[in-house]
Parts: structure tokens; sequence; C-alpha cells
């Protein structure tokens, strides 16, 4: 019985659970597949769901259109084409489709030629909620927006909201399985805002499993700390909720999309109701450093964690040696795949799983090419960086030509002083350029007698 925390159903919003059956099938799901800011405004977007290539885009009017990423007439790529007057142009021959993937214009057809009935492409449907695009696989007609997972607190203007996405060379669930194991922390993690001294053992509880999803809690043992509510919302949401003194909330919400066999991308969404007004006012390609630090520090030990597992050719039961102090939610949603996740195109439970093949390592990639050429903050800094860069070296080069000519002694002082001034700013410009595109290297603690 709980009854020394608030009742979690105040803690964070309920998700509606219709429970007409307990079958779970993955087509008929929304997925998230990218923040409204972070959308190019002027070209497509290509992604993939299970290994399946897509492509996002807008037509005149602003409508999303979600097609198959393949164009009718030569198989061409239709991400690598071009929007143009609100339709979605394949760069090969220019055949040109509408957002629900008919084909409206075909350059090369005779005058009074009629377009061809299936020169067509599959469309999904599509929208936008609480500022994310979400598609939905299966057949449009049954797509319901009360399905998607909407929170209400991010409706509310006090609550302030930083939104980060990233590409993981590793399966959605393992970074489920991740996000959803507090205790690794401050071991992992140590030394970025946390420590390993606070490793410890933890109280978790399971409120509710059911084919739509897992509800939990944990807190210290230790501590008298506020239980933190934590929800994985099949398929493709953990949400983590702490209630504060004097009703004030903070959470998580962290959403993921299997792009493919063993990489997945992530996005996530962290709101305060209240945050320091120094927060407010930073740059929110900073607080994404910190992100990467998080994110990029698990990487390497998750992409190897799926690679052994796969190399042994055993079930996690059998592998994982489980603590009730630590293990619960875990081991909890790997149950979960065994009973409602077997509709997938691949997954991997705790004791049953299909992979269809050998899953293939997959280099993690650097931070440019993960991040910020897909985030408009980061990316927009990445631009200004490399131009101050160089617009600035090139002005030292000046300066310091101006320098060696300049007989009076004070002016000579001057234009040294803008030397300096230009090259430091330069350096400070490059950091910033070098931190946006490379990632974190772990720097491991050595104990000295």
């Amino acid at each position: 019985m709980l009854t020394d925390s608030p009742d979690p159903e105040l803690l964070v919003s309920a998700l509606p659970r219709p429970e007409i059956s307990q079958e779970f099938n993955w087509r008929n799901c929304w997925y998230p597949i990218i923040f409204v800011r972070d959308l190019p405004q002027k070209r497509p977007y290509g992604f993939s769901l299970y290994d399946e290539p897509l492509v996002l885009f807008r037509d005149a009017h602003g409508k999303f259109g979600c097609l198959q990423d393949i164009c009718p007439h030569r198989t061409a790529k239709l991400s690598q084409g071009q929007v143009v007057d609100g339709k979605l142009e394949c760069l090969y021959h220019g055949w040109q489709f509408s957002a629900n993937g008919k084909c409206v214009h075909i350059p090369q057809l005779s005058a009074g030629s009629k377009i061809p009935h299936n020169a067509c492409v599959k469309s999904f449907a599509v929208t936008e909620k609480q500022g994310i695009v979400w598609m939905w696989p299966g057949n449009a007609q049954a797509a319901d927006e009360k399905m998607i997972p909407v929170l209400a607190e991010l409706d509310d203007p006090k609550f302030i909201k930083t939104d980060y996405l990233l590409d993981l060379p590793y399966d959605q669930s393992y970074f489920i399985e991740n996000v959803i194991d507090p205790a690794h922390i401050p071991i992992n993690h140590h030394g970025k805002r946390f420590k390993r001294e606070d490793a410890q053992a933890l109280e978790m509880e399971v409120i509710d499993v059911s084919s739509q999803g897992i509800r939990g809690r944990y807190r210290n043992q230790q501590t008298n700390e506020p239980w933190i509510v934590l929800e994985f919302i099949a398929p493709n949401l953990v949400r983590y909720a702490v209630w504060k003194e004097q009703g004030l909330f903070a959470g998580a919400e962290l959403y993921s999309i299997p792009t493919g066999k063993g990489k997945c991308k992530i996005l996530l969404r962290n709101y305060n109701s209240v945050l320091p007004w120094v927060k407010k006012l930073q740059p929110v390609w900073i607080e994404h450093c910190f992100r990467h630090i998080l994110l990029e520090g698990d990487a390497e030990l998750i992409r190897e964690q799926q690679m052994q597992i796969e190399r042994l050719g055993k079930s996690m039961k059998e592998l994982f040696l489980p603590l009730k102090t630590s293990d619960v939610l875990v081991i909890e949603y790997r149950k979960w795949l065994d009973k409602y996740g077997t509709d997938l195109p691949f997954y991997q439970g705790y004791a049953t799983s299909n992979l269809n093949g050998i899953l293939q390592s997959l280099d993690i990639g650097d931070r440019f090419t993960r991040h910020t050429q897909i985030c408009n903050s980061c990316n927009r800094a990445h631009q200004i960086s490399n131009r101050v860069k160089h617009s600035l070296v090139v002005t030292a080069i000046i300066l310091a030509a101006i320098a060696m000519i300049t007989e009076n002694y004070q002016a000579r002082v001057f234009v040294v002083t803008l030397f300096i001034l230009s090259l430091t700013i330069a350096f400070a410009a490059h950091k910033v350029k070098i931190l946006l595109e490379r990632n974190y290297v772990r720097q491991y603690i050595t104990t000295e007698k």
C-alpha cells in the first residue's frame, strides 16, 4: 500500500489506456519523427522506421506529407530531391508529388497526356502535437490523434522545456532499458553532476503493466526523497516525473524511433516549472553539449552490450544477474517485450527474441552527423563559429602585415593588440566548432597510492 507519497496519478498526466485487447500492433501506433523546430524549411527530411525509408515535407499550405522514400519512376530516393511550390520533386527526372503521394507533374509527358494512375507513392498519416511531428505507419483511416502520448503540463506556459535529438548506434530497446535504469547514473556518469559515492540500493515498484506499457516508480532507500514516477508508454516513450515541494514539477519525456536494426533516433524533452534565470539565458547549444556528454558516455558501453549478447547467442535471462534493488524496471521492460513485442520486426526480450539475422556493428559516428547537422540551434552555432573563425584568422593575418609596416610605436601596439584579440576569438570559435563536431572522450578514474 502506497501511503507515504503523493498519488502517482497526481504526479504525471495519466495516459488513456483503452484496453480493448491485450494485443500490441506496432503499426497502429504513433511514432515521433522530429521536433518541428529542427525540421528543414526548404528541403525534404529523410528518415526511416524499422529500416523502411520514408520522407517528410510540407506542402504549399504548410501541411505535412509523409511518403515512402522511393520514386515510382526509377526508384530514386525522394529525400534527395527538393520541394517546389509545395510539391516534392524527384531530383532525377523532376516527377512531382503532393502530400498524399499523388503524382501531379511529369515533365517528360507529351502535351495532353495523362499521368499514369499508378505513378504514385504510398503515403502515411502524419500530424503535429506539442512541437513534435508524428507519423502512423498503419492504415491511415485508423489513425487516432488521441493516442499520441501528450503531456498536459507541456501546454502550460509556466513549464519551460528544452528539446534535444540524437542518432544512436544501438537498438531502441537498449535505449529504453538504459533510461529506465537509474542505478547506472552515479557510476557511469561520475563527474558530470553525479558522484560515484551516491550509488546505493534503490526501492523500486511496478505499479501497472499492460499492452500499453509499464508504470513504476523508485527512490533511494537511505533518504527521504520523494518517489520518482516512471512510465514506459509503448512503443516509444519513457516519461519521468518528479514531485517537488509546493506543488512544483520537473520531468523528462524521452521519445525514440526505431530507425533500423541496431539503431534508433531519440527526442529528449526536459521540462520544469521553475528554471534559474541563468538557464533561461543560456543558449540551447550549450545545454545540448551537456546532453551529449551523458548520451555519449553511454553509447560505447551499450553498443558493445548489444553486440556481446548477439555474439554469445544466449537470452538475457541466461546472461543477466539482476538485483531487486536496481534492475526491477529493466527486467520488467524486457519481459514486456517477451509478452507483447512478438509482433515487432525485431526485438530482444528477456527470454525470447526476434532479430531476423545478425546485428551489424555500427560506428558510433561523430557528434556532427548524429546531432549538429539536424539540430536547428547547434547547426546555426556551428555555422557562425566557422565563419567567425575564418574571418578573424584572415583579419589577424592582415593586422600582422599592418603591424610590420607601421612605424608609429603607439599605432603598432594598438594593431598588435587587435591581432592578439582576433586570434584569441578565432581560437575560441574554433573550440566551439570542434565541440559541436567531436564526441565526448571518457576520462577514466585512476587511483594513486
